[in-house]
């Protein structure tokens, strides 16, 4: 069975979640909402689809979402039982009518074979009202190939899309980076445990961007920041072998950027640059490091 877990803090976007719930032709699957300690009371909304769904709520005294989501996630987790699948759905994002009954249609294409599904999405943009266009995935697909297709800009992935095993959360868990802003990527990459991810581009999940919620705010670049740095160097410690050359350089480049955004780096960063860049023997890069180093050791004694 499927659990669908709601990490739920704002009431604003809420019932078209629930209603999409109540909407899926096929019942198989309990919803488990965990309530952030919310000012926002959401009772009186769940009450209303009573019997429309199986589903358990439960509001936690102390807000933990407000420092670490990754915590928030995780507590929600545990009120579920013993469902071998998990979706972590978005209290502003919403399924279409037919994404639980696509799931188990295809169940026997990916059991066993992979510990990460995905469905294709459509961004809602609050601000104008816009509805993207449909966000489709090859039906196989390495997790590092699926990342890199985010990281050229390619298509787009967040948490609410992804359904993943009990077994492979429980061996891995995310990744708690600040605000979470790459721990759902950093997820798909572990959860994915060497097999490829099985896309159900079939169904559509609707991904909401408001200024309510963390992709849309831009009162947070610092953090947001800190987050990239902290993930692009663990892609590049655990994963740069899965890249091709020029994939590499481009990993490494982002890496030193997202640093220089805020500061300068430091010399174990520069170290670990220059290791990776004569590691994979880019010669045409490793003369460019070295210039880069040198102009910055020169800046810092120019008076």
């Amino acid at each position: 069975m499927l659990a669908i877990i709601i990490p739920f803090y704002k009431l604003t976007f809420f019932e078209e979640t629930l209603q999409s719930l109540a909407n899926q032709t096929d019942k198989r699957f309990k919803v488990y909402i965990g309530d952030d300690a919310s000012p926002e009371n959401p009772l009186s909304l769940i009450q209303k689809y009573q019997g429309k769904f199986e589903h358990i709520y439960h509001r936690f005294e102390e807000n933990v979402g407000g420092t670490s989501l990754v915590k928030q996630w995780d507590r929600c987790i545990a009120l579920s039982q013993n469902e071998e699948w998990i979706m972590i759905l978005g209290d502003d994002d919403y399924l279409d009518a037919y994404v639980v009954a696509s799931w188990y249609e295809n169940y026997n294409q990916f059991y066993k074979k992979a510990e990460v599904i995905r469905f294709a999405t459509k961004m809602i943009v609050q601000e104008n009202n816009e509805v993207s266009e449909k966000f489709e995935h090859p039906v196989w697909e390495s997790a590092t190939d699926s990342y890199l297709r985010k990281f050229n800009h390619q298509t787009r992935s967040s948490l609410s899309e992804y359904i993943f095993s009990r077994k492979t959360y429980i061996k891995h868990h995310f990744y708690d980076y600040p605000l979470a802003w790459n721990s759902d990527d950093q997820a798909w990459l572990d959860f994915s445990w060497n097999k490829p991810i099985y896309s159900i581009n079939e169904s559509i999940v609707f991904v909401r961007l408001s200024q309510l919620n963390i992709s849309g705010k831009t009162d947070n670049c610092f953090l947001k920041n800190k987050s990239q740095v902290s993930f692009y160097k663990k892609i590049i410690y655990d994963k740069l072998l899965y890249y091709k050359k020029k994939e590499r350089t481009s990993l490494l480049r982002k890496y030193e950027n997202e640093i220089l955004k805020t500061r300068k780096l430091t010399l174990s960063e520069w170290k670990d640059l220059f290791y990776y860049y004569l590691r994979f023997f880019n010669f045409k890069e490793f003369k460019k490091i070295t210039k880069r180093f040198l102009k910055t050791i020169f800046k810092s004694y120019d008076y």
